[in-house]
């Protein structure tokens, strides 16, 4: 057993999917391309469009193709996670970056989410529910494999840890 002493927060070991990056990049392609399309529809609609709506149309291509090419790669950077037989420790973020730690004792729930894009890209997150008031640690960006490990392993280790988790 770990000692608290040692729960201290540290860099985390492991490197999520490298298939995250594609997702995260999607993610912010699709969100860009929406907002591109609007501002696009405006413009073209418009008898005389405003230099306004055309300035805000390029710095919106700008700033989307910024954003789809440096976010995702940043992210990949950041986060990590680890889990052992004493806690969870995650790192995650980009331009606000957190890190956690979640002892096992203090763990509730175990669950797994895989929205479509997650799906396609055969990814998961894992989110660890525990008994703190800053709400659950989720780790993004893991391959389905090694998140059904994960939750396993978390969920045995639980079960055979002592603890009231609150």
């Amino acid at each position: 057993m770990v000692s608290e002493t040692e729960w201290r927060l540290r860099a985390p070991a492991n490197l999520v999917s490298k298939r995250a990056v594609l997702q995260w990049t999607l993610q912010a392609a699709i969100f860009w391309v929406i907002v591109v399309v609007g501002q696009l529809i405006a413009v073209v609609l418009a008898d005389d469009p405003p230099g306004w709506l055309r300035v805000t149309l390029v710095v919106s291509i700008v700033v989307g193709v910024v954003h789809a090419l440096v976010m995702p790669q940043w992210r990949y950077r950041v986060h990590r996670w680890e889990t052992t037989g004493d806690a969870v420790f995650t790192r995650s973020g980009w331009i606000t970056q957190e890190w956690r730690l979640a002892p096992i004792s203090r763990i509730q729930t175990v669950d797994t989410e895989r929205g479509p894009l997650q799906q396609l890209l055969k990814l998961s997150t894992v989110t660890v529910t525990t008994a703190s008031a800053q709400g659950p640690v989720k780790i993004e960006g893991l391959d389905a494999d090694v998140a059904a490990r994960v939750v396993d392993t978390l969920a045995a280790t639980t079960q055979a840890t002592p603890g009231d988790a609150t």
